[in-house]
């Protein structure tokens, strides 16, 4: 029976939403011939966790899943083992990548990606703490529907399982490695007040994540359609199309993958919201079949972005994501170039040249991120209130965030080369440790 990982990595109190996933586990058990490992991997504080450890283990036990449900010092022993075992070299660097200190978005699911591969699954399939599932007939719709439905499946045979394809034949001897939708809700970014106390200055600070070269018309456009998912309207009935599905259409909260994630991971960057979006690209440029459902997600926010610590938390976090794409829309549009050419002949993303393309960005000339810094300082000063109190703090950090940027990229193209080795060691490698 084909295993499959259905994975909530989470790092605050969110019992409702591990009852909800467990529910999205058994009605995936329930449908589909698979064994659902249901991953837990919690770093939030030691009350919360025991508060999550006690639902989870008075939880009736659920037929065809089980469910594994670490902490931190759980995750570390296990990542330290499979890194050990891989034996590539700097070992307490590959650690600290993994599991950093700090806000990872890409490094908490790259751990899913290598747990997944511990525990002999196929397919990793991510959802979200601050989200929840849509209504239908007061029953709740479940993503995994159309990801056990297509995901792994050569596309030529993944169109029963869909409403429609737009996918050019040239592609349908491939496997689906991509099934995913967004979400409805709030923004998946928490900038609404911007928009709402100034909207010239939210379209000059969204618009800073556009490539440096882009004409004012593609940046409106850009910021038209960014951080809004699909909107607010509620599900109605299934629409599933097969196609090499666009970026823009699809949230992590929401998301499957199969075969892609096994060869490339994340970027690992620290406090960069958008850093976890990379393979969504990769399976765009290399031409590879994906799914575009319309089982969106709910989002909402939790209370703690609302707090002054939370409010400056998140907007390091964005103006790190502005610098990050200096780097990724280079590397972006070198993907796009070398098209097909990322895949072997086994239609499987090479894994070398996405390195070398990462790496040789890291050379990029970063006046344009300056000119990210000058604007993002102009504009929160004419905000006012806390918006000028986060420029305060972000000035005299302005070259610091420059380095951290480059190096977020050169970590990147390390823990590329290092991905494959390191799979195959966590292949062999207990999740759980032995018993002495």
């Amino acid at each position: 029976m084909r295993r499959i990982c259905l994975t909530l990595p989470t790092n605050r109190a969110c019992g409702a939403t591990i009852s909800a996933i467990r529910e999205e586990a058994r009605y995936a058990a329930r449908h589909f011939e698979v064994e659902v490992h249901l991953l837990i991997l919690d770093s939030s504080d030691e009350p919360t966790f025991a508060v999550h450890a006690k639902a989870v283990d008075e939880a009736d036990p659920i037929p065809g899943v089980v469910v594994h449900h670490l902490d931190e010092p759980a995750q570390r022993d296990f990542l330290r083992r499979a890194i050990e075992h891989s034996g590539l070299a700097e070992p307490a660097r590959l650690l600290d990548l993994m599991l950093p200190e700090g806000v990872s978005y890409g490094a908490c699911t790259n751990r899913a990606f290598l747990f997944g591969a511990a525990l002999g699954c196929s397919s990793v399939h991510r959802r979200d703490s601050d989200s929840d599932y849509q209504l239908l007939d007061g029953e709740p719709v479940f993503p995994i529907h159309h990801e056990l439905s297509s995901l792994g499946r050569r596309a030529s045979e993944a169109v029963d399982g869909v409403t429609e394809s737009t996918l050019d034949p040239a592609h349908e001897h491939k496997p689906v490695v991509l099934v995913g939708s967004s979400f409805i809700g709030e923004l998946s970014v928490d900038i609404g007040e911007i928009q709402q106390l100034n909207p010239e200055v939210y379209q000059d600070v969204v618009s800073l994540w556009a490539p440096g070269d882009w004409s004012a018309e593609q940046k409106r456009e850009l910021v038209a359609e960014s951080f809004r998912g699909a909107g607010t309207d509620p599900f109605v009935g299934d629409v599933a199309t097969l196609a090499v599905v666009d970026p823009m259409r699809l949230d992590m909260c929401n998301i499957s993958f199969a075969q892609v994630q096994e060869l490339v991971p994340l970027p690992p960057a620290r406090d960069t919201i958008g850093s976890d979006y990379f393979l969504m690209h990769l399976v765009q440029d290399a031409k590879l079949p994906g799914v575009l459902h319309n089982r969106h997600i709910v989002n909402f926010y939790t209370g703690e972005r609302r707090t002054d610590p939370g409010f400056l938390a998140y907007q390091l976090r964005f103006t790190k994501f502005f610098l990050s794409m200096l780097y990724f829309n280079a590397i972006y549009a070198a993907m796009a170039a070398a098209g097909e050419s990322l895949l072997d002949d086994r239609q499987r993303v090479r894994p070398r040249e996405v390195a070398a393309i990462v790496r040789e960005s890291t050379g990029l000339d970063t006046a344009e991120n300056l000119r990210r810094l000058a604007v993002i300082d102009r504009c929160y000063r004419q905000l006012g209130g806390r918006y000028a109190e986060f420029a305060d703090l972000l000035a005299p950090r302005h070259e610091q965030l420059l380095d951290e940027a480059r190096l977020d990229i050169e970590d990147f193209a390390l823990l590329i080369e290092a991905w494959e080795p390191l799979i195959r060691a966590c292949r062999a490698t207990s999740v759980h440790p032995l018993p002495r």
